[in-house]
Formats: C-alpha cells, sequence, structure tokens
C-alpha cells in the first residue's frame, strides 16, 4: 500500500529519534553498570529494549507503506555525567518524543491513514510511561538526596 510521502517522512524522524534513544539508555545503562548500581543498569536497559521495539514498529511500517526504513541517521546523544544529568536529558528526550508523536498522530489522521494512527497511538502510550517513570525516579531523588537514592540502587545480596 503505497503511503502518505509526508507521513512516511515523519515516521523516519520518529525511527531517528528511536534510535537515538537506544544509543543514549545503552550507554546510561552501561555506565549504571560500571558503577554498580545494578536497580538502575537494568532499568536504562529495560528502556532501550523497549525504545528498539518501537523502532521495529516503525520500520515495519514504513516498508508496509512502501517506504525506504532510513536507520543510518541519528540525532544529537545527550550522555548525562551522573545518574541526575543522565535522567534529567532522559527526561527531555521522553518529553520532545511525545511532542513528536502527537505531531505525527495529528498527521496521520489528516491523510486518513488511521492504522498507522493507531500504532503511533500505541507508542505515545509507551512514552508517556516511560516519562512517568522517569519523574519517579526524579522525585525519589529530590525526596532522599541523591546519595541516599544511589544506595538504593546497589545489587542487594
Amino acid at each position: 500500500m503505497k503511503g502518505n510521502p509526508k507521513l512516511i517522512a515523519t515516521l523516519n524522524s520518529l525511527l531517528a529519534d528511536e534510535l537515538t534513544a537506544i544509543n543514549q539508555y545503552m550507554v546510561h545503562s552501561e555506565m549504571c553498570d560500571n558503577w554498580g548500581y545494578e536497580k538502575l543498569h537494568k532499568h536504562f536497559e529495560k528502556r532501550a529494549i523497549e525504545e528498539m521495539k518501537h523502532a521495529e514498529k516503525l520500520i515495519g511500517r514504513i516498508l508496509f507503506l512502501e517506504g525506504i526504513p532510513v536507520v543510518s541517521e541519528l540525532n544529537r546523544i545527550y550522555i548525562g555525567s551522573d545518574v541526575s544529568k543522565q535522567l534529567t536529558n532522559d527526561h527531555k528526550a521522553e518529553e520532545e518524543a511525545i511532542a513528536a508523536y502527537n505531531k505525527a498522530i495529528k498527521l496521520a489522521g489528516e491523510v486518513n491513514d488511521f492504522a498507522t494512527r493507531e500504532i503511533l497511538e500505541e507508542i505515545l502510550n509507551d512514552e508517556d510511561r516511560h516519562i512517568d517513570e522517569i519523574e519517579e525516579l526524579l522525585d525519589q531523588i529530590s525526596h532522599m538526596t541523591l546519595p541516599i537514592f544511589l544506595t538504593t540502587q546497589v545489587k542487594g545480596e
């Protein structure tokens, strides 16, 4: 099925966002693993996998619409030098993703591609959950202070 060219370009832009997020989350995951923060390592690793699933859905939809998925383009990656900066950078990325998905959902409706809109809405729901989880961690840091919070993130014996 030949898709709307503007929508395919938008899907490729979203794909670049997801591929960027995968890389950012994986680096944050490995940094936390290196620092001994096992729970944060697993948190970021799980998030990277969820973003991979989003990328997979976008690639599948672009192919269905007879477009060519562009997987060689990434946006700027913002690596945090400490856990607070990582979460702040991830929060900003999720805010931008939510805005981009909302815009893409509107476009999909305007071009009467309601199946694509439904796929984008599913991903948007995940992004909403992601930002909520990041805000939960940031709230914990503000309530406990960073050093105390980090003591809760090491592997329990």
